[in-house]
């Protein structure tokens, strides 16, 4: 009686990530249902949400707490997971665009500057997910590709003050926003923060703690305030082929 049920699921999971999905049998039926209950009444408060904010269909996942502004200029993919008390602000230059299947964890906020110095907006490609409590920012042009996994509390700040005028306030002199790009398929620890100009090669890892500005090449392993490479996984593979 179990095994169909799992299959089911499997089945229903599978078609919505456009992948392959297994659940661990270890988990007990009782507590996958309770899952797919919650997943249920995520799924018709996310509908109904867009529907009232957006005027359209969106397949979403919203948990309870979650607070949407600008919801005009937020874009979602199919599958989208909002998790409690997650925040959103659209209001940017290019608006917000989350692709398929991306996760946002629990009170994680996404937020551009005030409207008198609009940010430029924040892209984030399929299958991409934050952990709880992260920041993200829309000051610069802010892109995450594909594939990229984060860990609780990771920060990104797509702009900096200037401060190079002693008699006005840092507040009014004004910003720079480079922006940051992160490629497709990065792995990034807990407690991670990128700052403005910060740019990830495809493949990377970034260590938990680490401050990351500037180039980092595809395919490195970069720890640190200041992040720094300390190795490539390129390498290493070449020489486990040798």
């Amino acid at each position: 009686m179990k095994e169909p049920i799992y299959k089911f699921v499997e089945a229903a999971i599978s078609r919505l990530k456009g992948k392959s999905y297994v659940l661990d049998r270890a988990i007990p039926l009782g507590v996958l249902l309770g899952m797919l209950l919650r997943r249920m009444v995520w799924l018709l408060r996310g509908f109904f949400r867009a529907l009232v904010l957006q005027r359209r269909f969106v397949f979403l996942f919203m948990a309870d707490g979650v607070n949407l502004r600008g919801a005009s200029l937020i874009h979602f993919g199919r599958g989208v997971t909002l998790e409690r008390g997650v925040t959103i602000d659209g209001l940017m230059r290019h608006g917000i665009v989350l692709g398929d299947n991306v996760r946002l964890g629990p009170y994680s906020t996404m937020i551009g500057p005030p409207p008198s110095a609009l940010g430029f907006g924040i892209k984030i490609g399929a299958n991409s997910a934050a952990d709880s409590y992260s920041f993200i920012g829309g000051g610069g042009p802010l892109v995450i590709g594909e594939n990229v996994i984060m860990g609780e509390h990771v920060c990104f700040h797509p702009e900096n003050h200037r401060f190079d005028q002693l008699d006005i306030p840092i507040k009014d002199q004004g910003m720079e926003r480079k922006g940051i790009t992160i490629e497709d398929d990065v792995w990034v620890g807990a407690n991670v923060t990128f700052l403005d100009g910060t740019h990830v090669g495809r493949g990377s890892v970034i260590g938990a703690g680490s401050i990351v500005r500037g180039e980092i090449p595809a395919h490195s392993i970069a720890v640190g305030a200041p992040a720094r490479v300390v190795r490539s996984r390129a390498q290493s593979v070449l020489a486990e082929m040798r």
